[in-house]
């Protein structure tokens, strides 16, 4: 959306919101802000009408954090933005739309709370002995190196319940259709020094091939005591009528506390972890899964 010059480095922004009603309010926002790509991507669904524009809620804080402004993305009639931020006409983009599917997800900060989060911590700390080694499909001891814990139902059963309440919003924000739920997978992984996961997908063998959406929550101890493990979320192309990955990508922080979705049919890896101490609790942890359709 933004053009490769103004993605260069993370500046203040004026950000003068126009809402319906004539209502202007002024706030100011980091350039790479999560909420101002969001109050530009509802400016751009707006304008064209895409089908993949729902309505969703904003909540900016302001008065330094002593107050928020709420309001509905159907409000939001545009912006005026100092320095300038040009939007990248979607016709001009039309030519690459067939070469290249640029690969969606959204991140959702403090998906738990700080008490849960601190009891999460704490109950994997427990179960250390209880992580088995990873493996793949094709048994490949190169491709994968991380911890897993299969089976938690003291917090998989809260998490499951909870994703499946933000799915709507979800489907929604990503611009898909809806779909029947069959069943929601869910795994404690624990990533520590020189672990990883080469590029794959998560639909790609018969017995995986209606999971719809991967979800992948991240959390560990503060201070950070690792780094490296960073989600590279690949663009897609058809070749053969088969989904593969392209050259473009994104790199996904793994914020403490928070969630990614994003399809499941594309291509993604974990990048190394380095973690000197390697101290089981200075791991890298996540509660990943994915969210199956109803098979036809």
């Amino acid at each position: 959306m933004l053009s490769a010059s103004q993605q260069l480095e993370s500046k203040e922004v004026k950000v003068q919101l126009l809402l319906a009603g004539g209502h202007q309010y002024s706030v100011y926002l980091k350039s790479d802000a999560p909420i101002l790509y969001s109050l530009l991507t509802a400016v751009v669904a707006r304008a064209y009408k895409q089908e993949s524009a729902c309505d969703s809620l904003f909540q900016i804080p302001v008065n330094e954090g002593r107050s928020v402004l709420c309001f509905s993305s159907q409000h939001l009639i545009g912006l005026v933005t100092e320095p300038p931020i040009f939007l990248q006409q979607i016709e001009d983009s039309k030519p690459q739309v067939a070469d290249i599917l640029s690969s969606s997800y959204i991140q959702i900060d403090n998906f738990l709370t700080p008490e849960e989060h601190k009891q999460l911590i704490k109950y994997v700390l427990k179960k250390e002995t209880a992580f088995v080694p990873t493996n793949t499909s094709t048994n490949d001891i190169n491709y994968r190196r991380s911890m897993v814990l299969y089976s938690f139902p003291e917090f998989s059963e809260m998490m499951i319940k909870r994703i499946r309440a933000m799915i709507p919003d979800v489907i929604c924000k990503l611009g898909l259709k809806s779909f029947s739920i069959s069943q929601i997978e869910a795994q404690l992984t624990a990533h520590n020094d020189g672990n990883y996961y080469k590029i794959h997908n998560d639909n790609g063998s018969p017995d995986t091939a209606n999971r719809e959406l991967t979800f992948v929550y991240y959390f560990y101890r503060e201070p950070k005591a690792f780094s490296g493990g960073e989600l590279l979320l690949y663009d897609s192309k058809v070749e053969n009528n088969l989904y593969v990955n392209a050259e473009s990508f994104t790199k996904i922080e793994p914020r403490n506390n928070s969630i990614v979705f994003f399809l499941s049919r594309c291509m993604h890896e974990v990048l190394p972890v380095s973690c000197p101490s390697k101290s089981f609790g200075d791991c890298r942890f996540t509660i990943n899964g994915w969210i199956r359709r109803t098979k036809n």
